[in-house]
């Protein structure tokens, strides 16, 4: 009966019944896309992060953290990652690196870059390299003088694929060494700022130009889920000579994105509020014009031996079907706008200077969890059935003498 009631009395204004409606729904829809856009921006950005050589875990010689220069190399064959490897999460991967500061010079230009040299084999699996080649070719077995480059750095030296650039640094003994590389493959980045910065040579060449022999400036861990670094960390480290080598998380190496990261959750809760304030005014004021409106039917209904208790309910129960349906209609509307935005993404490259500032990519596309659909409506239907109580109570308060009052 309880039920019934509610339902006819909900469509008694069907108008009034309609704007409510109308607020839920915008509310709703509105915290599901801003949710899944924000939750694609931070997927993106820690992707990038992550891919951009940092991996989730990265091995260096504690110095070199500081101070990345040839000097503070790890000693060859030290860490043993043969030990360290059946550690770690199955599907997890693992390159060394040589990384040191360079100058790249062409006839026409010249300019300081970060020199990085990579193992094919290992390097495609654990970042973004492997499979950003878009012109020429990634390294083979006979490429020891090829050199990949960046779109960007590639049209700053204005160059092409088959030229030659110099390459400068300094060795293991302080010296300044330099050596021609030829360019074989063209990368693209979600950011240009990435394109313009590292170039890529192998590994052994890279050793071999330096004088390190065998050894690494750093090998970078790609976990295969971000969330268990601290205890692969703790599984590892007691294998590793705290005074030789330093273990770094991307939160170490990437602090300004883990922070973003950490009040990003805040920031939604904080929208979830406003929403629900604009939307809690709606419910409040139409549950209390109704109420008004049927003053003398809360009187005869008392009269006749419906308890105090009996008229919340029902009051409860017409604000329950309204956020109901309204969430019902919110729901298909937002998770239709995330398909279909996703499609295509949402293209930022016309702020790409202000948006890689922040370490965020060209195209942001949202991403929906089923976890954030739960959250959104649950905090929508239990804060809406929250301040439909006053209304309620102040029904419930009628008596039937208050009641004849009312016209």
């Amino acid at each position: 009966m309880y039920r019934e009631l509610a339902w006819r009395n909900i469509w008694r204004n069907p108008r009034r019944t309609l704007v409510i409606l109308t607020a839920v729904v915008i509310g709703i829809w509105s915290i599901i896309f801003l949710r899944a856009l924000t939750r694609g921006m931070e997927s993106e950005m820690l992707a990038s992060g992550i891919k951009n050589l940092t991996g989730h875990i990265q091995i260096q010689q504690p110095r070199y953290v500081d101070d990345p220069v040839v000097d503070y190399s790890m000693d060859a064959g030290y860490p043993p990652m043969d030990v360290i490897a059946p550690l770690l999460p199955l599907g997890s991967a693992w390159a060394g690196r040589v990384r040191v500061g360079a100058v790249a010079a062409n006839a026409r230009h010249s300019g300081g870059i970060t020199l990085v040299g990579i193992d094919p084999l290992r390097e495609a699996s654990v970042s973004f390299i492997g499979g950003a080649i878009t012109g020429g070719h990634f390294f083979g077995g006979s490429d020891g003088n090829s050199v990949l480059v960046g779109r960007a750095l590639l049209e700053k030296y204005e160059t092409i694929l088959g030229r030659k650039l110099i390459l400068m640094s300094q060795d293991i003994h302080g010296e300044i060494v330099s050596r021609a590389f030829r360019i074989t493959g063209i990368f693209d980045s979600d950011m240009e700022s990435v394109e313009k910065m590292y170039l890529f040579i192998p590994l052994e060449a890279a050793q071999s130009m330096l004088g390190l022999g065998k050894r690494l400036s750093e090998i970078s861990i790609l976990l295969t889920d971000t969330g268990h670094e601290v205890s692969v960390v703790g599984r590892i480290t007691p294998l590793l000579d705290d005074s030789r080598l330093a273990i770094t998380t991307w939160q170490d190496r990437l602090p300004i994105l883990a922070a973003y990261l950490n009040l990003s959750g805040s920031f939604i809760y904080i929208w979830y509020g406003v929403v629900f304030i604009a939307m809690g005014f709606g419910i409040v004021n139409t549950t209390l014009m109704a109420i008004f409106e049927r003053m003398r039917e809360f009187g005869l209904i008392r009269a006749l031996g419906v308890s105090p208790g009996g008229i919340i309910g029902g009051v409860i129960l017409e604000s329950f079907f309204l956020l109901l349906l309204g969430l019902l209609v919110g729901n298909l509307f937002g998770m239709a706008t995330v398909f279909l935005v996703a499609i295509h993404g949402i293209d930022l490259s016309a702020l790409s200077a202000g948006t890689e500032m922040w370490g965020m990519p060209r195209i942001i596309t949202p991403m929906l969890r089923c976890m954030d659909l739960f959250i959104a409506n649950a905090v929508i239907l239990i804060l809406g059935l929250g301040v439909s109580l006053y209304p309620a109570i102040k029904a419930a308060r009628i008596t039937p003498v208050e009641a004849l009052r009312y016209t």
